[in-house]
């Protein structure tokens, strides 16, 4: 009975599960950690998708923030003291790596170490 409803499932997915399913793959498959099983104060490697781009003008410094999708949750990432850093666009897979900070419903990672993947075809 089990197999009949994992294939209902497949077959009823949307769009967006179906990507949030192949993130979750990729991750796994690259030994990533999902978003949602993160710890605050841990240094974390996370792997997903650009979202947004947002540059925050704070005071005098100004600040480029992500939102950076995999699958199973969303982290902000914010670099300060940027207004922009090349090749960093909404849709690009990346992989960040940094100190995750959370507060009620928000996971922010500041001034990560990051890799940008080729853009896919």
């Amino acid at each position: 009975m089990s197999g009949i409803v994992e294939r209902w499932g497949y077959w009823t997915r949307s769009r967006s599960d179906e990507e949030a399913a192949q993130l979750q793959d990729e991750i796994r498959g690259a030994g990533g950690v999902p978003i949602r099983e993160c710890e605050h104060g841990a240094m974390v490697s996370i792997m997903g998708t650009v979202r947004a781009v947002t540059l925050r003008p704070q005071q005098a410094t100004p600040a480029l923030e992500i939102e950076l999708y995999d699958g199973s949750g969303f982290v902000t990432v914010i670099w300060l003291g940027r207004r922009r850093i090349p090749g960093i666009l909404t849709g690009r897979r990346m992989l960040v790596t940094g100190r995750l900070t959370c507060a009620p419903n928000v996971r922010v990672i500041y001034n990560p170490r990051y890799e940008l993947f080729p853009i896919a075809d």
